[in-house]
């Protein structure tokens, strides 16, 4: 199935994902209650909307996955999660982000034959198979795009949705598919989209060797409390609510409770509350509406919330089995980034772990055993260390306040105190991560490459492997970098601005859209300003029409500005 575009490819170009739409849906049944709660549109829909795509911390952590995996050199990449946990969704988002030059083939429906799934495949890239429909046929006329796709410098991304329906038999056909490739790079990326059963499926012997080509895999899992609070109020303002929302505590408690954190079963159960207030005039949704809609929408959802007495205790043990026979499963597989995992499989971050690979060489580094044996180092060399790989000499900044020194040569220097994996690996460059243990021993170290399970990092002329639940019990998102700025910067270029800098941005927003560059002299608004925020959504940055050191430094990468960048890390399995 084509998604987005009549020719059956998907659309490329700036992301739309969390912009509001305000074309309705007639005869969607919540469209009675829309003007009771001053919506526009009706806002939890299960349609896989990204317009409506709540980012929280794991959905943030899936889509960089995704992202990464386009340029992570081929192979496969595999993003599973429960149902209803917003697979399809980021996938979705996903698409609206790939980059210029990418052509994607999605596959809605694998439940099928071999032949019918190269032909699928085929026929989403556009690709007229003529003669007798065989595996050959279909396979030689696939080589030969990818051939030509490769030589014309586009990538070609396959990604397949529901792929826990997929047979051991496809699945090694899959394979085969990604055996083309070039002394850099495999000519196919796969991604492969499922439910839970998929990871279990490519743990078992068989599939061996497809499973030592995922490069990058990550499992959505359901939102907190909090986040599923939060989610309820993004999605309301997105469809035009302003104000409170029109759920009170309790209800929000119960919602997430009975929806288990999911957010397509807190979609139905929250459009049946919201239509279950509106039919008894309320303006606000509590607990026992939000039971009664659970009862209504939910097979189960009626039994549970009528146990009475027995309810929490049958709650408690059927948790409590749940609990420990899923134990058995979850600490059997490999760990995922931002899972809650690290706090109970790295007890001590101070305790040795097995050494870890170096990128591309295969050399084996020692781990990181803790932050008390590390020499401490002044904020001053800590700097020097990271300007020497911007070919500064060290001795030159040498001073008390290297940020001031280095301003001479257009660079800055940037700090942050609320980073996430996700934004270094959009960042993509050398950065000093502030690393804080349990006994107050704080140092600075320097990020060599990130993984997906693991991380270089290097302290002087020392390199430690750490893996990603261990550096999360360390790293509380400070770290610092150097950008290289445009001419004559000084603030954030905000509305209005004019100037040399503005024509730099101008020239590289316009390069990144592939249009001719514009005349210099305007300032930051009316259409560069449309496009600076488009630019912002599309790198997952706070569109606020500012251009600050982030939105430079995503600018500098798309456009290949030369600044030193993450070693990619090719050896990880």
């Amino acid at each position: 199935m084509a998604i987005d575009q009549p020719d059956g490819r998907a659309r490329v170009g700036p992301s739309r994902c969390g912009k509001p739409s305000r074309v309705s849906r007639p005869g969607y049944p919540a469209a009675m209650y829309l003007p009771f709660f001053g919506l526009s549109q009706p806002p939890f829909s299960i349609a896989p909307d990204p317009r409506y795509l709540y980012m929280s911390e794991r959905h943030r952590e899936a889509l960089a996955h995704l992202l990464y995996g386009v340029s992570g050199g081929g192979g496969f990449v595999l993003l599973s999660g429960e149902i209803g946990a917003g697979k399809t969704t980021v996938c979705r988002c996903f698409l609206e982000q790939v980059p210029p030059g990418c052509q994607v083939a999605y596959i809605f429906n694998p439940r099928l034959s071999e032949t019918e799934l190269l032909q699928s495949v085929c026929d989403e890239f556009g690709l007229n198979v003529t003669g007798s429909a065989t595996v050959k046929t279909y396979i030689d006329a696939l080589n030969r795009h990818l051939l030509e796709a490769h030589a014309q410098g586009r990538q070609c991304v396959l990604i397949i949705d529901e792929a826990q329906n997929l047979s051991a038999e496809l699945l090694e056909q899959l394979r085969l598919l990604t055996n083309l490739e070039t002394h850099e790079r495999k000519l196919l990326q796969i991604m492969l989209i499922g439910q839970p059963e998929l990871r279990r499926r490519l743990a078992e012997p068989g599939l061996e060797q497809l499973a030592q080509r995922v490069i990058a895999r990550y499992h959505l899992g359901a939102l907190s409390a909090p986040e599923t609070a939060a989610y309820l109020a993004h999605r309301l303002a997105v469809a035009g609510h302003a104000g409170a929302i029109p759920f009170n505590a309790s209800a929000l408690r119960r919602i997430h409770q009975l929806s288990a954190g999911l957010p397509r079963r807190i979609n139905l159960l929250a459009d049946r509350a919201l239509l279950g207030a509106f039919a008894q005039g309320r303006a606000s949704v509590g607990r026992r509406i939000v039971e009664q809609a659970a009862r209504e929408v939910f097979d189960s959802g009626g039994r549970r919330v009528e146990f009475g007495l027995w309810g929490p205790v049958a709650a408690w043990c059927g948790a409590a089995a749940l609990f420990l026979a899923g134990a058995a499963f979850w600490f059997g597989q490999p760990a995922q980034p931002g899972s809650t995992r690290a706090a109970s499989a790295v007890a001590d971050p101070r305790a040795p772990t097995v050494a870890l690979a170096s990128p591309a060489s295969g050399v084996s580094l020692p781990a990181l055993a803790g932050l008390r044996g590390l020499a401490p180092r002044d904020d001053a060399a800590a700097w020097r260390e990271l300007a020497v790989l911007w070919g500064l000499d060290a001795a030159a900044i040498g001073g008390t306040d290297p940020c001031a020194m280095v301003r001479a040569l257009d660079l800055r220097c940037f700090r942050s105190g609320g980073g996430t994996l996700d934004q270094l690996r959009q960042l993509d460059r050398p950065v000093l991560l502030v690393l804080r243990d349990g006994e107050g021993q704080t140092r600075q170290l320097r990020l060599v490459s990130l993984g997906v399970r693991q991380a270089l990092l290097a302290s002087g002329a020392a390199t430690y492997a750490v893996s990603l639940d261990q550096l999360a019990r360390l790293w509380r998102g400070e770290f610092a970098t150097l950008w290289r700025c445009p001419p004559a910067y000084g603030d954030p270029l905000t509305p209005g601005a004019r100037g040399p800098s503005v024509d730099a941005l101008a020239r590289g927003l316009a390069a990144w859209r592939q249009v001719a560059p514009p005349a210099l002299g305007q300032g930051l608004s009316g259409a560069l300003a449309d496009q600076l925020a488009g630019f912002q959504v599309a790198q997952s940055l706070r569109a606020d029409g500012i251009a600050g050191p982030t939105t430079f430094m995503q600018l500098n990468r798309v456009q290949g500005v030369a600044e030193p960048r993450l070693t990619p890390f090719l050896a990880e399995r």
